[in-house]
């Protein structure tokens, strides 16, 4: 073959269809990953005359130290305290990563701090003010097991409509199985929905036979996480986004509370060594 006889194909800039006019196309990178950072607080000669900030703090130190694995959720009301003093504390503790609201018998938020294991818990009247401000111990809030009003076992006796959602029947009799087991013997369970041959129709049929519980939970870590609660009690919903958005895990899940939630024994002694460490410059008695 002479060399003349090779095809020669035009490579390069200028060489493609509107090359001149559209910009080149790249996949995301992540945005946003949550990680700890101490909080800022005022210099130490400027806070030594907010006793109940001191106080607070101190009781938190304590009860950080002695939590114990499985151990029951230790709450400090500190509605008394002035703005001064609420607002140390709320420079000290930070915001986390978890944040959960409940709108239902009652009406209340909890805010986890970067101390993982301790939450601001604000509850609120009819009118939207606060009237009980709270700091919490726990590997979660006890909010999350306040049982639910309208609380409804998992009917898989009646037919609303489960012939236009097939795929979605034997889902809530698994539930309907699971959930029985877990009241008597404490055994969580996942149901895995990405995984599973499921229309837009038949989450909605879930969704709709499931209700909605008063419990919503955001997580933000890398990407984030939903936790909605169900009408059936332990059975949450839990869908897990990458950080750029996308849906990535669709699940239903029965546990008493969501691991995506809850704070391990050894974050929570992680967080009494931090606090420690915290408040050494400012109070070291309180340390």
């Amino acid at each position: 073959m002479n060399f003349r006889d090779i095809p020669v194909h035009v490579i390069g800039a200028g060489s493609q269809p509107g090359a001149d006019t559209e910009a080149p196309l790249y996949i995301d990178m992540p945005r946003d990953m949550t990680r700890y950072d101490a909080p800022l607080i005022p210099e130490p000669t400027a806070v030594q005359h907010l006793h109940g900030a001191r106080e607070a703090m101190s009781w938190l130190n304590t009860q950080l130290a002695d939590y114990a694995e499985n151990g029951e959720n230790r709450c400090a009301n500190i509605s008394a305290l002035d703005d001064r003093n609420r607002e140390l504390v709320n420079q000290i503790l930070g915001e986390g990563e978890n944040c959960v609201t409940y709108t239902g018998e009652l009406t209340a938020s909890v805010q986890e701090s970067v101390l993982a294991g301790v939450w601001r818990s604000l509850y609120f009247d009819d009118k939207g003010d606060i009237m009980a401000d709270m700091i919490e111990v726990g590997a979660a809030p006890n909010l999350l097991s306040v049982s639910i009003e309208n609380a409804c076992p998992i009917d898989i006796s009646k037919d609303d409509g489960s012939a236009d959602a097939p795929n979605a029947m034997p889902i809530l009799v698994e539930l309907a199985d699971r959930h029985a087991l877990f009241k008597s013997n404490g055994n969580r369970h996942s149901i895995n929905l990405t995984l599973l041959p499921l229309s837009l129709a038949e989450l909605e049929y879930l969704d709709g036979r499931l209700g909605r519980g008063p419990v919503d939970i955001l997580s933000r870590a890398y990407g984030k996480c939903q936790v909605i609660s169900t009408l059936a009690p332990n059975v949450w919903w839990v869908r897990f986004y990458n950080s750029m958005g996308t849906l990535i895990l669709n699940s239903l899940e029965i546990s008493a509370v969501p691991d995506v939630v809850t704070a391990a024994p050894e974050d929570l002694a992680d967080s009494a060594e931090r606090l420690s460490q915290i408040l050494a410059p400012y109070w070291p008695n309180a340390a």
